[in-house]
């Protein structure tokens, strides 16, 4: 944690929306690892977990020592980023073949979803931003890495959870959208991203649960897989119509300048790209591809800015705070 008076004042001005940060930076290394670049990959997930480690040390503190402050940004929809955050580390864990620690963060997301979801939705209104559709991305996160575990480990019932989940992080995806505040696309600072990100992360999921199928498990029979499929391509038609809308919406109004709502601008067009991989490779549509290669690369340009800006933001805040 912050050691200097003025590092610890500037990190307790932080916004809860900083776990963003962990979200896109570990989607980014997801995507770069499926496009072949390792050591781009693993250097993306180094920055994740310290990012990661950093924010959940914090996490513990507040809900020991300063419980109202907690309790505070606990009943907000971004305290959500610290499940799906921990679900996309977990995630990239269990691909890179270390199922004891994604099992980890599993079980943690599983514990930490039920909890903050309840706090953080219990006072969900009309024409909220974009941070609604965390609901979603949480369940849909937790989704993805009990899906890959599932793959990875063959273990049926962890599927079939998996699976529950994915339908209910849809339902809650409609229950966001109705809640969303259409105008968030001409003026939100950056979480409005996450409306299209949320079908990203869903339609992930749906490809991680065809992929999870083998010989050994028979998941699903052949309406299961065709149903899974169709929505799988669904998701992703729906997820591309909203990066249009959106990245139209950015060039007619453009809204430069830093802003940490923009790492969750950075993780929808990350999970995009992964999201047009993974379906490519679970439907057998090679064209997929190269589409999710070209977001890939505007994701990571994305990235480099709004690391830069943070870079800059934060030795203003530490200055300003001496």
């Amino acid at each position: 944690m912050p050691g200097t008076p003025s590092l610890r004042a500037w990190w307790a001005r932080r916004p809860p929306a900083a776990g963003a940060a962990v979200m896109a930076t570990g989607i980014v290394s997801t995507g770069l690892r499926l496009t072949g670049h390792e050591p781009l990959s693993r250097i993306a997930l180094a920055l994740a977990c310290v990012g990661w480690l950093v924010l959940a040390a914090d996490f513990v503190v507040r809900l020991l020592r300063e419980r109202e402050g907690w309790l505070a940004e606990a009943r907000t929809p971004v305290a959500l980023t610290a499940v799906a955050a921990t679900a996309v580390l977990g995630t990239c864990f269990a691909t890179l073949g270390r199922p004891v620690l994604a099992e980890a963060l599993l079980a943690l997301a599983a514990v930490l979803w039920p909890v903050l979801h309840v706090l953080g939705m219990r006072h969900c209104r009309r024409r909220m931003p974009g941070a609604v559709f965390l609901c979603c991305v949480a369940a849909q996160g937790t989704a993805v890495l009990a899906a890959t575990l599932a793959g990875t480990e063959a273990t049926a019932w962890l599927a079939h959870a998996a699976l529950v989940l994915f339908w209910l992080g849809l339902v809650l995806y409609g229950v966001a959208l109705a809640h969303f505040d259409l105008r968030q696309v001409v003026e939100g600072a950056g979480d409005h991203w996450i409306a299209g990100g949320a079908l990203a992360i869903s339609a992930l999921a749906a490809a991680k649960l065809l992929s999870a199928d083998s010989a050994r498990l028979y998941l699903w029979n052949d309406d299961d897989r065709g149903v899974l499929r169709e929505v799988s391509l669904t998701l992703i038609v729906l997820d591309l119509s909203w990066y249009v809308v959106l990245l139209s919406a950015e060039l007619a109004r453009p809204r430069l300048g830093y802003d940490e709502r923009r790492w969750a601008t950075v993780f929808p067009m990350g999970m995009s790209s992964v999201a047009l991989l993974s379906v490519s490779a679970a439907v057998g549509i090679s064209w997929l591809r190269w589409p999710g290669r070209v977001l890939l690369w505007l994701a990571v340009a994305v990235w480099l800015a709004v690391a830069a800006g943070a870079v800059a933001s934060a030795r203003a805040g530490i200055r300003a705070a001496r």
